[in-house]
């Protein structure tokens, strides 16, 4: 006989509460906006800016010259503020995306009576009581489990487990088995009740649950840098070393020239050494100025901005924001299987009714589900839920059924029958597990070998089964399962083809997951053997180097655990992998975290979409293949950016050194220059930016997580162009101060010939890393060809206008016709180069 419990006394609660806390996760600590935004300071170019900023404001006041410091600090605020706002634009979205709520009522038994009580308000030693569609509110150990049956797919993947008493005394209890994440008398925050009913008594409430250890490693700070980070911080020591060179060596070079033939170590005259050497100093440090990319923070965030809009337009929430361009990086992709792969929605697949299939045999079978069933369509067991969505699809309505007929008599599920019945009147309907309710029924021996031929080919593809009977007369044999999302298949096949190694990690069993995996193409059968195939508690017990050899070719972990997910980003991080996780549960939480990309579906718990970079709002795993496409593009862009403003600065600092050498001044006054950096750092980035994605970059290999950004070629083609821009200018340059004699005209054309040799070179610089022509899709380039635009109409503004501000006088249609053609072979020579590399 039950014994009465009474459940706990105020004072107990008040004690318990006092020593455990409440029911409460703790939500992950946010930095303050000024951390946030200091935070973008951190980047590796905007560092090197700074230190370029200070030097310049040092030159500055020697020079009481302050425009190419404010310059620098405008490049620097601009591209961090753009940095700022875009993540805390999207951390407001996402707040709206996870809101929580912990006033959820749940039935307590305190001083003997049943209350409803808040969740938050649950405390250990609580005695729970749960029925269908409550949400576990705290980690318990089962009292009491009447044919009791939960959904634990947010902890483990396991859409449907059975809970019960039977083993409550033994060894697996407490740690479960290798086909049972968690034990079966233990009830676990955030699962579902789909069925039955039960009563438990709390054990950890808050932080202290699984939830709540799952949420803590997946807020914890894992130091995992992305691999646009990396590559900045050796392009910012490459710069830093090339720059200061070079400066230290023109420093050292000019000042023991002057030295040795003009006799400066013999003078007395201390005030004119120390103007010469401050003269050479100020060479020196100017060299390391032009040196600095100052756009390309700018260029990269606004890049990076661009696509975090144009992704949450197509309902993917980029909270992060370089986790789209760490995409075009990834080589594996370890996804969850329900929800990510599946819909996380029972479906009923096929019906056998055998031979006999008749209008009067299928009113007995829709008649015996809707009676037979505690569920409803939308509520209550999902395999009930399925047969119910099947009949409405069908035209039935159950429930004008179950009105019809009045149940007699109930015999609910049970484990260790494993089938329920329903009497109407004189009338037993059964439903079951297909062996067992087979058994009872009466068939011809051509029937049963066709029923047990069929159902064999359904358990063979890891579909559930069920026989639904009436007295001892078999209706039907039902295949019901979780169908996979129907772009998954082809996103898998386009992920490999572009040489990602797509890794199914789930909770679920290892049938079932060998089974989605053939069915997506990642296996050519359904077996559980080889090396493509490991269980959760078996990966647990190898040491870290026999784990190491084995997840090369391991294509599926089934009855996975948090822990083990996290082990498995992190054992692949270590061999060099850049590793994207995709998962809508709990469970995904901490590898999600620990991922280089963690990808969460927009239908996942709110700990899991903490966890991650990307929400995948419309939970299209196709969005997957679209982040790859954007990041791989994006990084290009990058690239081009870089390449473009790279033979600017090498230009730049030839006519600075050789010029020095010479004894010539650089003929661009400070407006000049100003509107020079405006193309160069704001009107490229935007036009770089702006590039649309190209499918081309899915039919490459992910780029080594080593290689530099920039590239052999890259080197060679700043290195080239550069060089023979400095040739041409510092001709020009030379021939005006030596033998034409320097005038407005031609200090006017100077100007027009160095940014029309640039714009030229934007054409290049869009194409590079193609061999496509220019010409290629040039018109959905709306954004590119703006940028062109609005430089060409800005100089001719400015040479035709700016009259002493600029230093410039009107030039003829005539010479404007000679600049644009004399400088387009800049184009035309890199169309020919890329034809012949065709």
């Amino acid at each position: 006989m039950r014994e009465k419990r009474q459940g706990l006394t105020v004072s107990e609660v008040l004690a318990s509460r006092q020593q455990h806390g409440e029911n409460v996760l703790t939500p992950p600590k946010r930095p303050s906006m000024w951390l946030l935004y200091l935070d973008k300071y951190k980047d590796p170019m905007v560092r090197i800016l700074l230190v370029a900023a200070v030097v310049s404001l040092v030159l500055a006041f020697i020079k009481q010259d302050f425009i190419e410091t404010i310059g620098i600090i405008s490049a620097i605020i601009l591209a961090t503020t753009v940095g700022f706002y875009f993540e805390r634009d999207a951390a407001r979205k996402f707040d709206v995306l996870t809101q929580m709520g912990e006033e959820q009522l749940v039935k307590v038994l305190r001083d003997g009576h049943i209350q409803e009580i808040p969740r938050r308000e649950v405390v250990v030693g609580d005695e729970v009581i749960v029925e269908p569609g409550d949400e576990v509110p705290a980690d318990g150990k089962l009292l009491e489990a009447n044919d009791l049956q939960v959904d634990e797919s947010s902890l483990t993947g396991e859409l449907l487990t059975n809970k019960s008493l039977l083993d409550a005394n033994s060894s697996t209890s407490k740690e479960g088995d290798a086909e049972e994440a968690y034990a079966k008398n233990m009830l676990l925050r955030s699962s579902l009740v789909m069925a039955g009913t039960g009563s438990y008594v709390v054990t950890a409430v808050g932080d202290e649950t699984e939830i709540g250890h799952v949420a803590r490693h997946s807020t914890e700070i894992t130091g995992v840098k992305t691999p646009l980070n990396l590559q900045l911080d050796r392009l910012a020591k490459l710069i830093s070393k090339v720059g200061s060179s070079v400066a230290i060596a023109s420093f050292l070079l000019f000042l023991g020239h002057d030295i040795l033939t003009n006799d400066l170590w013999q003078t007395d005259d201390y005030l004119s050494m120390l103007e010469v050497v401050l003269k050479y100093f100020m060479m020196a440090v100017t060299l390391i100025v032009m040196a600095v990319p100052e756009g390309l923070p700018m260029a990269v965030t606004l890049a990076l901005a661009l696509n975090m809009r144009r992704m949450l337009k197509s309902n993917n929430l980029v909270r992060k924001l370089q986790a789209s361009e760490t995409m075009g990086a990834v080589t594996v992709i370890c996804t969850d299987k329900t929800g990510t792969l599946t819909e996380n929605r029972m479906t009923v697949v096929e019906v056998y009714e055998g031979k006999g299939k008749s209008v009067d045999t299928r009113d007995k079978l829709y008649k015996a589900i809707a009676l037979n069933t505690t569920a409803t369509h939308d509520v209550g067991n999902p395999t009930e839920q399925a047969l119910l969505r099947w009949m409405k699809a069908e035209g039935a309505d159950y429930q004008q059924l179950r009105n019809d007929n009045p149940i007699t008599a109930r015999e609910p599920f049970s484990t260790e029958l494993k089938y329920m019945t329903t009497t109407v009147g004189n009338t037993l309907y059964i439903k079951g597990a297909p062996e067992i309710v087979m058994a009872m029924c009466r068939l011809s021996d051509e029937h049963r070998q066709e029923a047990e031929t069929m159902l064999h080919d359904w358990q063979q593809h890891a579909m559930r089964t069920l026989a639904i009977a009436q007295d001892k007369t078999l209706l039907a044999i039902v295949a019901i399962s979780d169908p996979l999302r129907q772009e998954v298949p082809a996103a898998i096949r386009q992920c490999e083809r572009a040489g990602i190694d797509v890794k199914i990690v789930t909770g679920d069993t290892t049938a079932t997951a060998m089974e989605i995996a053939r069915q997506i193409g990642l296996t050519s059968d359904a077996s559980a053997n080889g090396d493509g195939s490991i269980t959760g508690a078996e990966f647990a017990a190898m040491s870290d180097d026999e784990a190491r050899k084995r997840i090369g070719g391991l294509k599926v972990m089934s009855r996975a655990r948090p822990l083990d997910k996290q082990r498995l980003v992190s054992l692949l991080q270590q061999q060099g992998e850049i590793v994207a996780v995709t998962g809508d549960g709990t469970n995904d939480a901490p590898a999600l975290n620990r991922a280089h990309v963690g990808l969460s579906l927009g239908s996942g718990t709110s700990v899991a979409k903490q966890a991650s970079d990307i929400t995948l709002i419309d939970d299209s795993f196709r969005s997957i293949v679209q982040a790859v496409m954007w990041g791989r593009s994006l990084y290009k862009n990058i690239q081009r950016f870089i390449f473009f403003q790279l033979v600017v600065n090498v230009t730049a600092l030839l006519l600075v050194f050789f010029g020095s050498f010479v004894g010539t001044e650089l003929p661009l006054t400070i407006t000049q220059i100003l509107w020079i950096n405006l193309i160069m750092d704001t009107f490229a980035a935007m036009a770089m930016a702006s590039l649309p994605p190209s499918r081309e970059v899915m039919k490459e290999r992910p780029r080594s997580p080593e290689a530099f950004i920039i590239t052999k070629g890259m080197m060679r083609g700043i290195a080239t162009i550069g060089g023979i821009f400095f040739l041409i200018t510092f001709a020009m340059l030379w021939y005006f101060e030596r033998i034409a004699g320097v005038d407005p005209v031609e200090l006017t054309i100077f100007f027009c010939i160095f940014v029309m040799l640039q714009w030229w070179n934007l054409f290049n610089a869009r194409s590079l890393g193609s061999h496509y022509s220019s010409f290629h899709r040039l018109w959905a380039c709306r954004g590119f060809l703006l940028v062109l635009v609005l430089i060409l109409i800005g100089q001719w503004l400015i040479v035709t206008f700016g009259g002493k501000i600029f230093r410039t006088v009107p030039l003829s249609w005539e010479v404007w016709l000679y600049i644009i053609i004399g400088t387009s072979p800049v184009f035309w020579i890199g169309e020919i180069w890329r034809k012949l590399k065709r």
